[in-house]
């Protein structure tokens, strides 16, 4: 019986913790807009205004052969990143579309914060 118990414990520890790591890990993996930072983003009513203007600014698609994801760290040369007009918010990150989808870039990391397409 004491066996028993503490066997169940041991799974109850092992699974509380595995659950604990992945609500702690702050990445979302796919198309849903996901934020890993809390810096000021652009609005979601400002997202449609934003893509037209970077539709009309032409701003040349980078292509890299991975998916794009946030948390994903973009290479160190060939990209450009763009500044987000004040009109669209205030925040520290900068623009730029990877393969087809425009991202917001933390600028030091190179790292994608979200994916707005």
């Amino acid at each position: 019986m004491r066996n028993r118990i503490l066997a169940l414990a041991a799974l109850a520890a092992a699974i509380g913790s595995s659950l604990a790591a992945q609500a702690q890990s702050g990445v979302t993996v796919g198309r849903a807009p996901a934020v890993v930072d809390s810096a000021p983003t652009i609005a979601a009513d400002q997202r449609p205004a934003f893509r037209e203007y970077v539709v009309e600014q032409r701003v040349p698609p980078f292509r890299i052969p991975d998916r794009i994801v946030v948390g994903a760290t973009l290479p160190e040369s060939g990209v450009t990143y763009y500044d987000v007009p004040q009109r669209f918010g205030a925040t520290t990150y900068r623009y730029t579309v990877v393969n087809g989808e425009t991202v917001l870039v933390e600028p030091r990391s190179r790292r994608i914060v979200e994916v707005l397409d």
